[in-house]
């Protein structure tokens, strides 16, 4: 339950930088590309936490940990990466 859970608000995440990024790109050209990769390094740290989360805390192994760490971060970084580069 906790992989959908880290995914929305990955997406939600996501949404708000790309909202940042297009409402500041008008006064600041780089705002969209700012945004993105500042998504990209606060996600990267989340994922992070939740990785030390789960094999700390939880009681699971780095290497049972880390598929799930990959997916949490790659499908919301390949997506803002991927919607910067198509539409933004």
């Amino acid at each position: 339950m906790r992989t959908p859970l880290f995914l929305l608000v990955g997406f939600l995440l996501l949404g708000a930088c790309m909202l940042l990024g297009r409402l500041f790109s008008s006064n600041y050209p780089g705002a969209s590309y700012a945004a993105t990769v500042t998504f990209v390094i606060l996600w990267l740290g989340i994922s992070s936490a939740n990785l030390w989360v789960g094999v700390v805390k939880a009681g699971y192994t780095l290497s049972e940990e880390l598929p799930i760490f990959l997916l949490i971060f790659a499908v919301p970084a390949i997506a803002a990466i991927f919607l910067k580069w198509r539409f933004l």
